[in-house]
């Protein structure tokens, strides 16, 4: 809204009404919005849950220092998600289809996540909002990505094909003429980025080859459940690394960063040309939802610091995996959400391998044997290393710094083409 209050007043001329203009300008208020509206509305979102009573049960899993913990409110998540939108839709442009997609997924994954916790805390079921339900509202949320960013004409790629041996595309939009005597070429193509390699985009359609001339128009039969997949992934992933003070929170932040550079490298017709990644055009509108997005992230973390004063719950935790992967689908830089989001993606994997070799174990060896020589001590991954006596903090700590290091690889993955 704030976007377009000054445009109308940079016509009338009047001072400093241009900097809006600046994705730069816009991304900084972004964050300064969402950091003072996470420590305004969270310390009053804090009392209020305090005074009714929203508080988390905290399981006995024999863990230093979780008693503590006990009573301490949560559906912090809420504040993430105000954090986000409010900045967003004041300081973004609305006629950008991106813009709305994240907008989409920070609400979606927002409602799933409040619904799980609200059935946790106000009915007292600690099962929460049943599995195949939250695994349908991802699913559906994941088709919603799919099918606009495979059919909506405002998601393309544009490139320059004035010396390029491939001038024939199956998902052509449009082709004209630059003023310097440039042919660029709009089309929709379900393509993304592969690291390390310098010149190929790897088609999801691709992979149906064997169906014959015209196997491209298939595309969407791989494409689409390939994005369900990575939505309802990183989403679970991220919930299953909220186990600690801060370290969902961190991770997202830095995850954040990196997305919103990527954003912006995409939506510069002179950067991503340089960088010899795919110009796709009204992508850099994101690095305004990024900053909000990493603004929130932070803010949360005055409060969700070690010791917490408040949890993110599940309102929280889907959100921010949900975010992560749209960001990274609009962008085109799925196949980096391994790098990107490793830690996520060893939580996750300690989880699968914890059960499946116990289940080896107990039928190969019975169930005294599976419980005695358990693969880690205790899983999600963070839970092994508080099992080993590390304190929390300091897992956290060294967490983040391992999240910087996968992000600045990451980053590598755009020179070592």
């Amino acid at each position: 809204m704030l976007y377009y209050l000054f445009e109308w007043l940079n016509q009338w001329d009047v001072p400093g009404a241009g900097l809006f203009q600046f994705i730069s300008f816009r991304a900084a208020v972004a964050v300064m919005l969402s950091l003072l509206m996470c420590l305004i509305f969270g310390k009053k979102w804090i009392a209020m849950l305090q005074r009714m009573q929203v508080k988390e049960t905290v399981r006995d899993l024999g863990l230093k220092g979780e008693k503590a913990k006990q009573g301490t409110p949560t559906m912090g998540g809420v504040i993430i998600i105000f954090a986000i939108l409010i900045p967003t839709l004041l300081v973004a442009k609305f006629d950008n289809v991106y813009i709305w997609l994240m907008v989409l997924a920070t609400v979606w994954m927002g409602a799933i996540g409040f619904t799980d916790d609200y059935i946790k805390v106000f009915k007292k079921d600690k099962k929460g909002l049943a599995g195949r339900f939250k695994i349908l509202g991802q699913v559906g949320f994941g088709l919603i990505i799919g099918l606009t960013m495979y059919f909506n004409n405002n998601v393309y790629v544009q490139k320059d094909i004035t010396n390029a041996q491939e001038k024939t595309y199956y998902e052509e939009l449009e082709r004209f003429e630059t003023e310097d005597g440039k042919t660029m070429v709009k089309y929709k193509a379900p393509i993304t980025d592969i690291p390390f390699f310098k010149t190929y985009y790897f088609h999801y359609g691709d992979i149906l080859w064997w169906l014959g001339e015209n196997y491209h128009w298939w595309a969407w039969l791989i494409y689409i459940p390939a994005i369900i997949f990575i939505v309802t992934a990183v989403s679970n992933a991220a919930n299953l690394t909220d186990g600690i003070d801060g370290l969902a929170a961190g991770l997202s932040a830095i995850a954040g960063v990196c997305l919103g550079l990527f954003a912006y490298f995409s939506g510069n017709t002179i950067v991503s040309d340089y960088l010899n990644i795919m110009y796709l055009p009204n992508t850099s509108e994101l690095v305004v939802f990024s900053a909000a997005f990493v603004g929130s992230c932070i803010g949360f973390l005055w409060f969700n610091a070690y010791p917490a004063q408040i949890f993110m719950g599940d309102t929280g935790s889907l959100t921010l995996g949900g975010i992560i992967a749209a960001l990274a689908i609009a962008v085109r830089k799925e196949l980096l959400i391994p790098i990107l989001c490793g830690i996520f993606l060893l939580e996750n994997l300690s989880v699968v391998l914890q059960v499946a070799v116990f289940k080896y174990r107990k039928k190969k060896h019975g169930l005294q044997y599976a419980q005695e020589n358990r693969l880690f001590l205790m899983s999600p991954l963070h839970h092994h290393y508080q099992k080993k006596g590390i304190p929390e903090a300091k897992i956290v700590t060294r967490f983040w710094i391992v999240g910087i290091m996968l992000a600045v690889l990451t980053f590598i993955t755009l020179k070592v083409r």
